[in-house]
């Protein structure tokens, strides 16, 4: 830790935390957690004791009960993250009820005034949810299952629609997720983080929507305990069986392009013990995004299990298990002949016949082999978590997790491929734990852990060069072993009811081919405005990335490198600073959310191809400047039928400097001036609204416009002139997707959806990056059924 970096911290936490009679007030989190805390009294003021508070679920039958105390305060520890009633009932008073949000390490406070009861009977009173929190700095989307089921689309397999069309900055190009302008992000069960340091080869997804309760997205400026990953954090609630009383939900769909996404899953619940387990199964012969509008060798096929378990030992134990295990298939696709980018026309091509004849498909369009390899990959992903949630009392927490990760990505060529026929296999094994420990001293809410694994890679790698140009590489087998150990405290000070203030810092431990440590200082400050309640916020922070393990280092394969123009070398961590300032607006149930951001990184991950190859292989640059900021609206349900959402990005993503680290070229000259990164788009947006209608009945409909992603061809990129003409980016490009359905009585629900409905086409990406080429997916129709049956 440097002296400024321990200036930082010291003066931030320290100053903060009470040395002297410090006494337990309220309840502490754990990353899923929050608290609802209230306070119930009568039209005098005067406390209520022995009041009954009742606190459920807005979507299952998780119900917690308690008392008021002699001041008529209520708390309830260590809440799921999601949407909640409180309900409040004493005898001569009117039953009170209130809508609340709980975000992971938020603390609601509720205050019900109780009004006499009338002879004739009672009424209830139902407030607006409580979302916006003083006590946070971090841009947070919460997501529900319900969301996703009426997301067009969204709930399938391999989807990640929940998120780009909800999360500002978030898009899918050259079949990655990027968000804020990176593609390193964190999947967590739980609260507790799914490893995962490869960023250049998996493109299978980590969780099926369908299986998801919750999930709470946030983009930047985290709590010391929520890890290093800058660009984007997914905590997954897993559905637990709470919302079940021993039903299963089978779920069957078809469309064109063959496809299918079909899964069962079955839950139920007492009050100990809740659980849920499913199958799914999905295929399609539309899957990574194709190179050209053709689709060609696309075909793609999964199946995977996952099952969640939860049971209350006594009220200070609680024991989770969540186990998930899927296998992915996924054809490369190909192009009918060679792709030509048209002079001065951005994202315009003409295809010519691939040379020889034998290159390209035949003319009923099968694969013969083509310079755009006809191969597969084959993906597979284990994980199992398991948790221990101990109530040490009515302030303190302790949380310790255990986990187990298996991934592997499985890269097959073909010994038809024109020029190359390449190998890639690679398995990856994680091990470890994360303990939390949190409490509440006095006004601050103090949390304090560790998190670490232990990882081993191995991995083959080899070359055919079917065209003769070059000797053929030899299998290349590397095999480490590695490790990442993290430290972390962090303190939240409520200076008074309208101010926070924030302060952490997380110690990063790595040691793979390289040795690094990092010291990461974060602080925060979070003010709501009386009377109008706008809550401003402000963060600064540093964040450590540590890198995979493996890039390439065999003799036969640097020698290989060396004959075409390039080299190997070591992966060092990302290391990123951060500014974010930003506001949430609530205006009559209305919430509007808006904030800037400056990310510095040093060694950014991205990653590059090898020759023609499919095959893609992690790179560090010298620097990346990202800049945006950001918006999302929200509405209430208006008119009792429609909810509008919307979700805007102005976002610049740069890069200077040269490949630092991994598959590094000859010519690998610095550049002095910023220019864009490859998946650079400016302007992002997504607006959608979700309506109930009569005879139960509903409609959703999204519409999506980008601004047109980086040309990787273009002037400013091939340093022709400096950024930015129209001739820097690709063009612009909108869709429209839409669903309709409509339930028969409680059990069977039918849909229909259409992704891209106008079926525009474009090109998203021509850069080196995952092959090059990359256009938008095609019109997508598909029907859904789901039914739902006790057994």
């Amino acid at each position: 830790m440097n002296f400024r970096h321990l200036v930082v911290w010291l003066g931030i936490v320290f100053a903060f935390v009470p040395c002297a009679a410090t006494f337990f007030t309220a309840r502490a989190h754990a990353e899923i957690f929050g608290n609802v805390h209230g306070i119930v009294h009568d039209p005098q003021h005067r406390p209520i004791q022995d009041a009954v508070v009742d606190l459920k679920a807005l979507r299952s039958d998780l119900v917690l009960h308690q008392k008021t105390n002699d001041s008529g305060e209520f708390d309830f520890s260590a809440v799921p993250l999601g949407e909640y009633t409180v309900t409040v009932t004493v005898a001569n008073f009117q039953t009170a009820s209130q809508s609340v949000v709980v975000a992971s390490g938020s603390s609601p406070v509720l205050h019900f005034q109780l009004e006499i009861a009338s002879i004739a009977d009672k009424t209830v009173v139902t407030g607006e949810p409580v979302s916006a929190s003083v006590e946070s700095v971090t841009p947070t989307t919460l997501l529900s299952r319900e969301t996703i089921q009426n997301t067009p689309g969204a709930d399938r397999t391999n989807s990640l629609s929940i998120i780009t069309e909800y999360v500002p900055g978030s898009y899918v190009t050259h079949d990655q997720l990027h968000i804020r302008g990176g593609h390193q992000v964190s999947w967590l069960i739980d609260g507790v983080p799914v490893p995962n340091t490869n960023i250049a080869s998996n493109v299978g997804p980590q969780f099926d929507p369908k299986d998801i309760d919750y999930m709470e997205v946030q983009r930047g400026s985290y709590d010391a305990d929520y890890g290093d990953r800058t660009y984007g954090v997914f905590n997954v609630v897993p559905r637990t069986g709470f919302e079940r009383d021993k039903e299963c939900d089978l779920v069957a769909s078809f469309g064109n392009f063959f496809q299918t996404n079909d899964q069962i899953s079955c839950g139920g619940h007492t009050e100990r013990f809740a659980y849920y387990g499913s199958l799914s199964g999905n295929r399609s012969n539309l899957g990574l995004q194709p190179p050209t509008p053709a689709v060609l060798h696309d075909a793609e096929n999964g199946i995977g299990g996952f099952g969640s378990l939860i049971f209350n030992v006594d009220p200070k134990d609680q024991l989770r298990l969540v186990v998930s295990s899927r296998r992915d298939y996924y054809q490369i696709p190909v192009s009918p002949g060679v792709i030509t980018e048209i002079s001065g026309a951005p994202g315009a091509i003409s295809i010519s016949p691939c040379s020889p004849p034998s290159a390209c498909v035949d003319g009923n369009g099968n694969p013969q082999g083509g310079i755009y390899q006809f191969d597969g990959q084959q993906e597979a992903d284990t994980f199992l978590n398991f948790s221990w949630v101990r109530t040490i009392s009515a302030n303190a927490l302790l949380t310790v997790s255990p986990f187990f990760h298996f991934n592997s990505a499985d890269y097959a060529g073909n010994r038809n491929d024109f020029p190359t026929d390449t190998t890639d296999i690679r398995t990856s094994i994680y091990a470890g734990a994360q303990v939390t420990f949190s409490a509440t001293v006095a006004r601050n809410s103090i949390s304090a852990g560790y998190y670490g694994f232990y990882q081993h890679d191995n991995q083959l790698f080899a070359i055919t060069y079917t065209d003769g140009s070059a000797p053929n590489l030899s299998p290349d087998r590397e095999i480490i072993g590695g490790n990442l150990q993290e430290f972390w405290v962090e303190d939240k000070f409520k200076a008074a009811s309208w101010l926070t203030l924030s302060g952490g810092v997380r110690e990063s431990f790595f040691l793979g081919g390289i040795a690094e440590n990092a010291t990461s200082p974060r602080a925060g400050i979070s003010l709501r405005i009386p009377k109008i309640d706008w809550i401003f916020h402000g963060f600064y922070g540093h964040f450590y990335q540590a890198p995979p393990l493996l890039t390439f280092s065999g003799p036969a394969l640097v020698n290989a490198a060396s004959g075409q123009g390039y080299s190997f070398g070591s992966l060092h961590g990302e290391r990123d600073e951060e500014y974010q300032f930003g506001v949430t607006i609530p205006y009559k149930s209305w919430s509007l959310d808006a904030d800037t951001f400056r990310t510095r990184a040093n060694n950014f991950f991205d990653h590059n191809n090898l020759g023609e190859s499919n095959v893609f292989i992690p790179v560090t640059l010298t620097e990346a400047l990202i800049r945006g900021w950001e918006l999302t609206l929200k509405s209430p349900r208006l008119w009792k039928r429609a909810q509008l959402h919307l979700a805007y990005s102005n976002q610049i993503g740069e890069s200077r400097g040269n490949i630092t680290g991994g598959l590094i070229p000859t010519d690998n000259i610095p550049a002095i001036d910023y220019h864009q990164l490859d998946h650079d788009q400016r302007n992002t947006l997504n607006v959608g609204v979700q309506t109930t209608l009569a005879w139960q009945s509903f409609i959703s409909a999204n519409v999506y416009y980008g601004s047109g992603f980086s040309n990787g061809n273009g002037p400013a990129v091939t340093g022709i002139a400096p950024c930015c003409s129209a001739l820097d980016y690709l063009p612009a490009h909108t869709t429209v997707d839409l669903s309709v359905g409509k339930d028969f009585g409680e059990n069977v629900t039918i849909s229909a959806s259409a992704l891209n409905v106008g079926n525009r086409r474009i090109m998203l990406d021509d850069s080196l990056t995952f092959g090059g080429f990359h256009f938008n997916n095609p019109r997508e129709i598909f029907v859904e059924l789901r039914y739902r049956f006790h057994y």
